[in-house]
């Protein structure tokens, strides 16, 4: 469990560091993705970082059907990819 838990932690970095790139502005779902970032070093406990990859990936592939090039494919995938093996890994 713990290697999907840092590979949540991997996705939630790379997706914070992406929204900041953008023109647009992200705060909300930036100071999100910190707190539950910081939180988990604290606690280690992957809720936090869960709830907020599937919020950060729902975004970005809201803003990607208007603006193709905002998020990269292989960000996209590597999110999806992780957030099901954390959600088969809670359900064994």
């Amino acid at each position: 469990m713990t290697q999907v838990n840092e590979a949540l932690k991997s996705v939630c970095e790379e997706s914070l560091e992406a929204f900041r790139k953008q023109k647009e502005d992200y705060t909300e779902i930036e100071s999100k993705l910190e707190w539950v970032l910081g939180s988990y070093s604290y606690d280690h406990n992957p809720a936090g970082l869960h709830e907020f990859a599937v919020k950060s990936l729902a975004i970005m592939k809201d803003v990607k059907k208007e603006k193709p090039r905002a998020f990269t494919k292989k960000l996209i995938d590597k999110s999806e990819k992780t957030i099901k093996q954390y959600e088969e890994e809670v359900a064994a």
